[in-house]
């Protein structure tokens, strides 16, 4: 297969960031075909169909972030029903380039795709890096709306130096807020430092004191018991991290500290330009695999 064999993209399943990504496709002039999409009367030039025809009839099929829920469904929300491929859907997806999210678990719900031409979109370098300026501004946002004060003058601390740790920490400088980001490695501290903000080691924080606002962005429990009983009450807490995230939220709760698990953001607060990052990394996968 050569990538101008690819003129028809079977979307399956997502959310609005799908629905951007189709139009994104169509307007690189090939052919789309959303399954999956019940709800939906219209979707402008895109074709509407069940997920069966989005499937059977497409050169190439992209699912969702994530592309399956714990049952091994497809997600589906803008479908009533439990979308679960099918013997004859598996078998058609075989002979076919496959973009998935999270490509070991889907593999584990379809066994029978493990040597199909299976791509995890979502574990590209570049998907991450372009993810994390939307999911920074949706973290800013959910701040904007639940923190009772301003971000300006606010005493924020970051736990995590990463994509999205670096951005955010921009973003909050811009805003005026005193910034402070908390990580292991020695090169890290020193970026740190260089960019004029605080440091602490998350390795050794046993307590979160002095804060308005945290935003945890490690994938790990970092906000366990231990910790939450020595974070002021009055503080924050924003969980950007995937699942099962790094805060205890029970104990959160106990503790009565306010805290909230921030997902997807990119898919609620920016659909139009994550929808747009999905595409230009499946068209990269395409060029590199099939160019």
């Amino acid at each position: 297969m050569k990538k101008n064999d690819i003129r028809t993209f079977g979307i399956v399943g997502g959310d609005k960031r799908q629905l951007f990504l189709g139009k994104s496709i169509s307007d690189s002039c090939c052919d789309v075909i959303m399954g999956g999409f019940d709800k939906l009367q219209s979707t402008g030039a895109l074709t509407l169909a069940d997920v069966k025809t989005a499937v059977l009839e497409s050169d190439a099929v992209i699912f969702p972030l994530p592309s399956v829920r714990g049952d091994s469904s497809i997600n589906t929300p803008f479908s009533d029903r439990t979308v679960i491929l099918d013997k004859e859907e598996q078998s058609s997806l075989i002979h076919k380039p496959v973009f998935v999210a999270m490509k070991d678990k889907f593999l584990r719900a379809y066994p029978s795709l493990a040597d199909a031409r299976v791509f995890d979109y979502a574990a590209r370098d570049e998907f991450a890096i372009l993810n994390a300026l939307p999911t920074a501004e949706g973290a800013l946002e959910c701040a904007i709306r639940e923190y009772e004060g301003t971000i300006s003058g606010s005493r924020c601390l970051i736990t995590g130096f990463g994509r999205i740790g670096k951005i955010l920490a921009k973003t909050l400088r811009a805003l005026d807020a005193e910034v402070t980001v908390s990580a292991r490695r020695q090169d890290d501290f020193a970026y740190i430092s260089a960019l004029g903000y605080k440091a602490e080691n998350t390795s050794a924080l046993k307590s979160v004191r002095g804060y308005d606002i945290v935003f945890n962005t490690v994938p790990a429990l970092i906000f366990d018991r231990a910790l939450l009983m020595n974070t002021d009450t009055n503080t924050f807490i924003i969980d950007l991290a995937s699942l099962p995230g790094g805060v205890d939220f029970e104990a959160a709760h106990k503790f009565n500290i306010d805290a909230v698990r921030a997902l997807s953001l990119p898919g609620k607060c920016a659909p139009k330009i994550a929808g747009q990052i999905i595409k230009t990394t499946v068209f990269t996968i395409i060029e590199e695999v099939y160019g």
